[in-house]
């Protein structure tokens, strides 16, 4: 605000854009801890910042279920330079959320996630042009057949955007599939939101496929878009922090 009043006072030009930006940039604090690190502690590895323990925004100690998990946390913590910024920390926002509400409400995120089975971004194709629709069955085909051989949850392609239900017996086996596991179960939903498909998110969490395929196969339609278009660059940047969202809960699915 103070930058902005300056400008004023100043008469000097005002971007609108820069003005926005300053509005709502946060106040990030400035690091203030020269190592983080995780040590044995109740319930799994307790993540400090020298020797003080990490607080999940409910006040609980940030506690990884494992070395692996805690040793990522850790170094999430130590790539902030000058300040600490949680737009940057996608593995820690991850955990904050599965030690602070997932863990309390397993069962109402279960119900959530499932709900994606009834409209699954796999299912729905395009009509035309021919490069889509190619681009769609070599991507999204083999998401459905191996939920079929897999998990024997037998979903129909639809063609076009029109709703049309899914053969129950479908929708219960891939749900059945839902991991009870607090940080799986956490890490699954996250991908489903990413991608708008809960079987990428079963097919990542089974390791059927890499983060690389499931985040390809989630932007079949995007990337047909900027092929024919040119590439939109604000949308990519969108994407990226997206992108660090799903290799974050990749990255639990892996060690959890």
């Amino acid at each position: 605000m103070r930058d902005i009043l300056s400008e004023i006072i100043e008469k000097r030009p005002l971007d609108a854009t820069e003005t926005v930006r300053r509005a709502v940039r946060p106040q990030l604090r400035k690091r203030f801890y020269k190592r983080a690190h995780a040590v044995k502690g109740e319930g799994g590895f307790v993540l400090l910042l020298d020797d003080m323990p990490v607080k999940t925004p409910a006040r609980r100690h940030l506690v990884a279920p494992n070395r692996a998990l805690a040793d990522a946390l850790a170094e999430e913590w130590n790539a902030q330079k000058t300040v600490i910024d949680p737009a940057r920390m996608p593995l820690t926002r991850l955990a904050n959320a599965t030690i602070d509400a997932v863990v309390f409400n397993r069962d109402a995120v279960i119900d959530d996630v499932a709900k994606y089975l009834y409209s699954d971004l796999v299912c729905y194709r395009a009509e035309a042009p021919a490069g889509l629709v190619e681009r769609q069955t070599l991507s999204w085909d083999p998401v459905l057949n191996w939920a079929s051989e897999t998990l024997n949850a037998c979903f129909m392609q639809i063609q076009g955007v029109m709703y049309a239900a899914q053969p129950r017996r479908a929708i219960a086996a891939a749900r059945a599939e839902i991991p009870t596991d607090p940080w799986r179960l956490a890490a699954v939903s996250s991908v489903a939101s990413l991608t708008g498909s809960l079987l990428l998110a079963l097919a990542l969490s089974g390791g059927a496929f890499d983060a690389d395929r499931v985040w390809a196969a989630a932007h079949v339609d995007d990337d047909w878009q900027m092929s024919q278009w040119g590439r939109d660059e604000i949308a990519l940047e969108r994407r990226a922090f997206r992108e660090a969202e799903l290799r974050a809960a990749a990255l639990v699915l892996k060690h959890v």
